[in-house]
């Protein structure tokens, strides 16, 4: 959007925090920032907002649109169906149409009377990376002799503290026949990326030290294509993976608090078919949730362990059926992310926007956005 000539009055990746202690803690800067976004729209009066994600901040923000007069569009749906579902009245009374990217979300929300469309996901359009093993290897320093495993801690410098040391464990414990790969979020630095990665190299696991190296890469998607079998912390990439296709655990540390409250909060509606595990843990994996089961690992908090994970991941390196079966899986999961082959998510978001433009005339020559 900025590249298309928007104005960006806020960072979203400066005011991104998971879990409730860590939201505490930049509570101020948080609420100056949506001070901002305010004064911003009412001073310039769009004809249109387009909100994508984020509800921690955009359910105000419909608020004060709908508050002015401005028709609100929202795409990608925040997780009313996994928890905070009293929010729902929000989307009821301010949001004029949901466009959502999941193929179950469209159900739970046209139940609750809301105007909702899945338009399907924008990264099951993406083609495959066409880059060779070859290339690739002498691109990122990397021996094509050897299988490769992809580690994903996250996209925040937070969340590298919390995911990066268990990884380093399990790469001690797997041993030097793998090389890893450690793709870089635009939204973390290299510097914080290889901090992360040696203080965890220099405390060893179980006597174990790590000997191998790291290589670090731009691009996730390439990074998920190339590897035998992928960590991947949950969030956004998880679904990259399942839409890349490649075997997977999927991984995630927050706050002890954090995560006792969110096993409370978390309850699913019938249009998630999601069963507890024997410790009582809700899936949380979006491709368990897109396929109705669990057909990713899923190690969260006090299992989240370099010895579970060099476990969960043994199977995934060699040619099991373990690893077969989830290959296929993750394939049937992925063909429902469209509501066809032919779909253009994007595109349904642009016709959307130009139809609730179109039914409210702007009074000026250019409609602003």
């Amino acid at each position: 959007m900025e590249a298309a000539g928007q104005e960006r009055i806020v960072r979203a990746e400066d005011v991104a925090h998971m879990g409730l202690t860590e939201v505490l803690r930049h509570a101020l800067y948080i609420h100056s920032q949506y001070r901002r976004l305010v004064r911003a729209i009412k001073h310039d009066r769009p004809d249109l907002a387009i909100l994508i994600d984020f509800p921690d901040v955009n359910f105000r923000l419909a608020m004060h649109c709908k508050r002015l007069g401005v028709p609100v569009l929202w795409f990608v749906s925040p997780q009313l169906w996994a928890w905070k579902r009293r929010r729902l009245r929000w989307v009821q009374r301010y949001v004029d149409r949901m466009l959502v990217i999941f193929p179950f979300e469209a159900p739970f929300y046209r139940a609750r009377n809301v105007q909702a469309d899945f338009v399907g996901h924008p990264l099951a359009t993406l083609p495959l990376p066409t880059q060779t093993r070859e290339a690739y290897a002498a691109a990122h320093d990397l021996d094509p002799a050897k299988e490769w495993i992809a580690l994903l801690p996250g996209s925040r410098e937070k969340e590298l503290d919390a995911n990066v040391p268990a990884m380093v464990g399990a790469a001690a414990i797997l041993g030097t026949d793998y090389e890893y790969i450690v793709p870089v979020a635009s939204t973390v630095s290299k510097n914080a990326m290889n901090g992360a990665l040696q203080v965890a190299a220099d405390f060893p696991h179980d006597n174990l030290a790590f000997t191998g190296d790291f290589h670090l890469v731009p691009d996730a998607r390439e990074a998920l294509h190339h590897a035998r079998a992928s960590v991947v912390a949950s969030g956004t990439a998880t679904v990259q993976a399942l839409t890349i296709g490649n075997p997977f655990v999927v991984v995630y540390r927050v706050s002890g608090l954090t995560f006792k409250i969110l096993k409370r909060l978390v309850r699913y509606p019938p249009e998630i078919p999601a069963q507890a595990d024997a410790d009582g843990n809700l899936p949380i994996a979006m491709p368990n949730l897109i396929a109705g089961r669990r057909i990713v690992p899923e190690l969260l908090n006090e299992r989240f362990t370099a010895a579970n994970l060099a476990a969960e991941l043994r199977p995934l390196l060699e040619d099991t059926a373990a690893r077969r079966r989830m290959i296929a899986d993750l394939a049937a999961a992925r063909a429902t992310l469209l509501p066809d082959p032919s779909s253009d998510p994007i595109r349904q978001v642009c016709n959307a926007a130009e139809d609730l433009l179109r039914a409210v005339p702007s009074p000026t020559s250019a409609n602003r956005v």
